[in-house]
């Protein structure tokens, strides 16, 4: 079959055609590809290179970090170093103002001591006290240990504590506390005064009407002004504050002219306004034997004699009073 000639003049214009939008369709499709490729080559770069500034922002990070910490360690080191130097600096200056101010304290006439009070004290006078202390008027009232003034003036037996207080700028005030003679002994035709623990004050003429004391066990030669009786003595000294108290609810201390002591199992008081002496056994169960003894004391008014408690009340012993045939 014979073709038209004109139709294969369009079949092959057609063809030329199609073959053009083919070239033209892969050439667009090879720009995009370039295209594409560009943007994935550019992306990759720009990945690339912020990871590279990422990291190189990351180690200048650490460098300045590193560089600030060795920035504050410098910093600390000279502000500690600024401190120790201030702080030194300072006391410096107050040990020097403190030296300065000693020796103006220790040189000035400002200081020098006026007046020397003495307070509380009644057995030993002012005068002695002071005597005893050494402190001197004019001297600097910060140029004496108050603790070597203190013991000073305990040298006296009657004081028993002391204390030394500084009235700034020129006054001493010393506070006393004194030992009551509150028992006498006898000794070699004397008295020998001591209080209630036991500690002797003097040794005196008389007695000074205070109750006496009989049968101690401490040697003549031990009894010296300022030490206290033996052991012995001390711990009956304790019986004879109870007996002391158990006449007094009775109104008898003030009759007590003596206690004999030397036998511990029967202590035993004298009355001599009532010429009764009274046997008290070993000092138990006092309140309820001065009962008996203050009744007999009253019946048996202006008799002398003795009176006998030194028996257990709660054994059915009764208190009796044996009147003196030689009077």
């Amino acid at each position: 079959m014979v073709r038209d000639p004109y139709e294969l003049k369009e079949g092959q214009a057609w063809e030329q055609e199609f073959d053009e939008r083919l070239k033209r369709k892969k050439a667009r499709e090879r720009e995009k590809r370039i295209k594409e490729n560009k943007i994935k080559r550019e992306q990759d770069f720009d990945q690339d290179t912020q990871t590279v500034i990422q990291m190189t922002n990351k180690n200048k990070r650490i460098k300045d970090e590193e560089r600030k910490k060795k920035l504050t360690k410098e910093e600390k080191k000279r502000k500690k170093r600024s401190k120790t130097i201030k702080l030194v600096l300072k006391i410096i200056l107050l040990l020097g103002i403190l030296v300065g101010g000693i020796i103006f304290a220790m040189i000035s006439p400002i200081f020098a001591i006026k007046n020397i009070q003495v307070t509380n004290n009644e057995q030993v006078n002012s005068e002695t006290i002071i005597s005893l202390s050494e402190l001197k008027t004019e001297e600097n009232i910060f140029r004496f240990s108050g603790v070597v003034t203190a013991n000073k003036i305990k040298e006296n037996a009657y004081i028993k504590e002391v204390k030394v207080h500084r009235k700034i700028p020129d006054t001493v005030q010393i506070e006393i506390e004194e030992r009551k003679h509150s028992y006498s002994i006898d000794f070699l035709g004397k008295y020998a005064y001591i209080d209630k623990q036991g500690y002797i004050l003097e040794i005196a003429e008389d007695s000074k009407q205070k109750i006496i004391l009989q049968g101690i066990t401490t040697p003549e030669e031990e009894v010296i002004v300022g030490k206290r009786l033996k052991d012995q003595d001390l711990e009956r000294l304790e019986d004879v504050i109870k007996i002391k108290n158990a006449t007094k609810e009775y109104n008898l201390d003030s009759k007590v002219t003596s206690i004999d002591i030397s036998n511990k199992n029967e202590y035993s008081i004298y009355l001599e306004e009532e010429k009764k002496k009274i046997y008290l056994g070993d000092g138990t169960n006092l309140s309820n034997k001065m009962l008996y003894i203050n009744a007999i004391i009253e019946e048996e008014k202006g008799k002398a004699g003795e009176i006998f408690a030194n028996g257990d009340l709660n054994n059915k012993f009764r208190v009796y009073f044996k009147e003196s045939l030689n009077v």
